[in-house]
This record gives C-alpha cells, structure tokens and sequence, in this order.
C-alpha cells in the first residue's frame, strides 16, 4: 500500500489563512450579486419604459396600412378615375442574393436598364432603396416567384384613367404617393384619400414580421364623388374640338357645355391634352386647363351683353334704329370700323351683322357706372364660384378710370378680359330667363336658383337676336343643327402681344344656345391660333359649336323643335373685330 498524505504535515495546507481575506472574498461575490439583483431591478422595475421604448426602436415598427382612394365618377355612374393594387419593389442591398440571369429577369420584367438597376442594388451600405414604385399586379407576381433574397413589395395603389385624354383636365392625376395634383383629384384630394389605418408589429433584422402588438387601426376608405360631366358629352366634345384644332391648323382649343337648368357642367374639354396615367413627357401646353385658366378679349360675343343692359335700362328698343354708316367711327384720336358700311340698322340687326359701330353707340347712351354693374353681375372680373382649382378671374377695370374710348370699345369686347367659362356662365343670363345661375361640377338634381340680371322678356329678345345671328345672314351660320333652333354669337380678336396686337394672329370662338324658345344647354367654344385662313369665329368654331350641339341635345333625349333642315351655308358673314 502506498503511505497515506498527512495534510497536516503540509507546509501549504498547515498554514493559518486570515480571516479577513475570506471574509472579503464572501463580502466581494454578495456585493456582485446584490450589483446584479439591482441591475435586474432597475431594468425589469424602475427603468422599463426607457427600456421598453429602446427595444421598440429597433424592433418594433408602425405599419401604415393604406386606404383605398376613392373613385370619380360621371354622372351616370362611369368609371372616370379608380385605384388599383399596384405593388412597390423594395430591397435591403446588404441582403440581396441573386444570379445573374435573376437580375437580368428582374430588369426586364421591370423595364429596367441592367445598369441602373445594378447602381441601387451596388450600395450594401443602405439598408432601404426603392427599385420601382406602383408595378401592375402581374409583374408583381412574377417577381415574387423569382425568389431573390433580400427583395421584397409593398402593398400600394395606381390611378386608372378609363376615358384617357378626353378628360384628363376634368380628372386631372394624382402623384406616386397617390396625392392629387391636378383637377378634381386635387380639388377633392381630402374626401377622396379617405385615412390610413396603422399596425404595430415586432419585426427581425430582415424586415420579417415576428408578431403583432397592440391594436390594429383599420383604413377609412376615400369617397367617391360624383361629377356632372357626361362621359359621352365629354368624349364627343373632345373629338370633334381635337378634329377642329387639327383642321385649323390652330394653336390649342377648348369647349364647354354647361345644363341651362341645373347650371351642371356637362363636358370642359382641351386640347391639346395627355393620358392622366402616362405622363413621362407631359408639358405645360398640354397641362393648361385653357377653359378656365386662360383669359383673352371676347370680342363680338360681349355685344349681346351690351345690347341686354341698353334694354333693361330702357335706352333702347329691338326695333330702335342705329345708324352705322359709314362703317367707322372716329373718338380719341382713333378709328372703330366695321367690316362693311351698313347704314342704319336696327338694334337687332347690330347682332346680327356683328356691328362695332352699332354696338359702341348703344353702349354711349349709358354710363360706365351701369355697364360696370353689369358686368359685375355677370361675373366679370371675379373668380368663377366653382369647385375647381386654377380657374382665373380675368380683368375689369373699375369704372372711375374708363376713358371714352373704352367704354366704348368693351361694348363690343376690347379692354376686359375674361375666361371660356366666364363667358359661357354670363350666358346663363340669357338662357334661363333673365337670371345668371350658379354652375357646379357636382351632380346636382334640383334646378338652380338664379340671381336676376336682366328681366324675362329682353332675356328672350336678346335670345332671338341670337338666332338671327346664327341664321342666314348672319355671323355664325355654319352654327346651324338639324332640328334644334340655335342661337350665338361668334367672335374674333387679335391675340395680344406685349402691350400692342398681333396682326396675323387670332382667337376665335362661338357661344351659343339651343334650343331657343327653351334652352337647355350652352356650349361656348374657342380656337387658338387658327392658321389656315378661316380664323372668323363663325368659320373656326361654329362648326364645332353645331356638332357638340346636336349631339349633346340627342343624348339628353331633348325633343327636336325645328321640323325642317336649317339651311346650311358654305361661307360666312364676316365679322368685325
């Protein structure tokens, strides 16, 4: 056997260890533990929030879950403008895993030039990149099933513009983050966006969601709203405006058609225009809303409105005899002509052969102060009251500064500016009775309720000078329908340039009514720039003016007035400037 260890014959293990020293390694290992159950404490009891909050910042995330925009509709119910899914492609650049021939499918399938592509992936520093926002469900799809690590979509929403360029400045478009931009998107971007929801949720490094917490806040989805327009309206108006435009040889166009009843827009059509959902080479040509942002002399077709307020101050008679001759007429140092010498005619016959001459001596038998209240009346030189953004107040003078000569020279159109839609609004005075109508992009039932301008009866005279200058023998004859009774007045003016006029330079334009005895719409139409020689306004625009006409009276199922066909005639009378 081996000899047993005497442990106290070790010189080690026989010597006296102090008290002290253990006593301090006992004291050091329970301060440790007591340093930890505090630590514990502190981060489990009394700092938890701060804690809490730390761990929420980088796990934790708000997903915004989007509403669904609303839709615009026509008055009838047509899709003009909807939203539909349309994925967003994202990438953590760091995560990406992908062959070659996966990248080149990715860029294809994207429309993606392969070096651009490879520049927002080339990053590994970014942990977040856009690839490409809003991509069509199918190309979502597709990329989905190709698999690459570190890709991924997030649920978005597209605009979708069913009637294309026909209605892109009624519709008008949203941006990528779907905000309205233009038109009634902008105008109603508030009740068409509805309100996000929200979800909280813990997600990994990757992006993944690991779980949910808190209450989920579901989506309040955007409202529809409902327009006045006519598709069909609008896409005949657009037609037949684009058709003239391109005839012409014109610069830009734009037509309006408004309800005489319900003071509805029916159509509010420019061209040129542009496809709402492919905008990558829009202009500001195309952009312009001319109806309502683009203002300009009116020209001839302020003669009527001169006429109406010479009768209701009881200067003048339909009958009361005007002498014109010779055709001009000097005051201030100028010269206002006509473009023949029409000797004496009677008031209606100022309408009818578009006399300047005719028109200015009418308007010197009142006083600025009343053709300015009139004027006024009539919405000049006032924003139009419409639920629309961009639409312009024109120009109009106070009547403490007109000089002679341009009192006399706004009676027949020249010193005030107004907008297309101005001048078809101030018309509603003469179709519904003597009363201008409040107008209204809405879909709207109840008949209008008016504020009185002129009295019923010269309402109704100045109707039928209306359509004696639309008839044969007056300006605007090529604005002749089959079976409906119109009535308009045409207009031409030398476009301005800097503080003078342009001398081969014209707009042109027709604002009338139908049918006569009854209106039930206006349409005003107007032709920039027209530059084949047929820049009179009854040559250019009433054409348009009888088309939109006849064609919008049949789809609204408006009974024919007139049983035979109105002569139609090749060459109009001209009118003066």
């Amino acid at each position: 056997m081996s000899k047993s260890v005497l442990y106290t014959s070790s010189p080690l293990l026989a010597s006296k260890t102090p008290v002290w020293r253990s006593k301090f390694i006992v004291a050091s290992i329970a301060l440790a533990f007591t340093g930890l159950a505090g630590r514990a404490a502190y981060i489990q009891v009394f700092g938890n929030d701060f804690f809490q909050r730390q761990g929420e910042v980088r796990f934790a995330r708000t997903l915004e879950l989007p509403a669904n925009r609303g839709r615009i509709l026509d008055r009838n119910g047509l899709i003009l403008a909807s939203s539909v899914p349309a994925p967003s492609i994202w990438a953590i650049p760091e995560d990406v895993e992908a062959s070659k021939e996966q990248l080149a499918t990715l860029a294809k399938l994207l429309e993606m030039p392969p070096a651009e592509l490879k520049k927002k992936l080339g990053d590994e520093d970014k942990t977040f990149v856009w690839i490409k926002r809003q991509v069509d469900e199918p190309i979502a799809q597709k990329i989905h099933a190709l698999g690459i690590k570190g890709l991924y979509q997030r649920k978005e929403y597209k605009r979708k513009y069913p009637e294309g360029e026909a209605a892109a400045h009624v519709v008008g478009f949203t941006n990528v983050e779907d905000k309205g931009q233009e038109g009634i998107e902008l105008a109603f971007n508030q009740e068409l966006s509805g309100k996000a929801g929200s979800r909280r949720v813990i997600k990994d490094r990757l992006g993944r969601v690991v779980e949910g917490v808190g209450e989920q806040v579901p989506p309040v989805e955007g409202k529809d709203i409902q327009l006045s327009v006519d598709s069909k309206v609008q896409f005949f108006a657009y037609q037949k405006l684009r058709d003239a435009v391109t005839a012409r040889k014109a610069k830009a166009g734009s037509v309006v058609v408004l309800d005489t009843i319900t003071g509805e827009v029916l159509a509010l059509a420019n061209y040129p225009s542009y496809v709402p959902d492919k905008r990558q080479n829009l202009t500001g040509e195309q952009l312009r809303n001319r109806a309502l942002t683009d203002t300009f002399e009116p020209g001839s077709t302020m003669k009527p409105i001169t006429v109406a307020m010479a009768l209701e101050a009881g200067r003048v008679k339909p009958q009361t005899l005007i002498e014109t001759g010779p055709g001009r007429f000097s005051m201030g140092g100028f010269t206002i002509s006509d473009t023949h010498n029409y000797g004496t005619l009677t008031v209606e016959g100022v309408i009818q052969k578009s006399s300047n001459v005719g028109a200015l001596k009418i308007a010197q038998k009142m006083t600025p102060h009343e053709m300015w209240d009139t004027y006024v009346a009539l919405g000049y030189g006032q924003k139009p009251q419409i639920q629309f953004p961009g639409a312009v107040t024109g120009r109009l003078r106070p009547w403490k500064t007109w000089r002679p000569i341009e009192q006399a020279t706004m009676s027949y159109g020249y010193g005030l500016s107004a907008s297309l839609f101005q001048m078809a609004h101030s018309y509603t005075s003469f179709a519904h009775d003597g009363q201008i109508i409040p107008v209204t992009i809405l879909k709207s039932s109840e008949p209008a309720v008016g504020v009185r301008v002129f009295s019923a009866e010269n309402a109704l005279a100045v109707r039928r000078m209306l359509q004696m200058a639309a008839a044969p023998g007056g300006t605007g004859q090529r604005a002749q329908t089959i079976g409906y009774s119109v009535g308009g007045k045409s207009g031409t003016a030398h476009k301005q340039v800097g503080k003078g006029y342009a001398s081969n330079k014209y707009r042109a334009w027709f604002t009338g009514m139908a049918p006569i005895e009854a209106p039930r719409i206006i349409v005003a139409v107007m032709i920039d720039e027209p530059s084949d020689g047929q820049y009179y306004g009854g040559l250019a625009a009433a054409p348009v003016f009888s088309e939109v006409v006849q064609q919008t009276l049949r789809m609204m199922g408006v009974q024919p007035d007139m049983s035979v066909k109105p002569q139609i005639v090749t060459q109009a009378v001209e009118e003066s400037f």
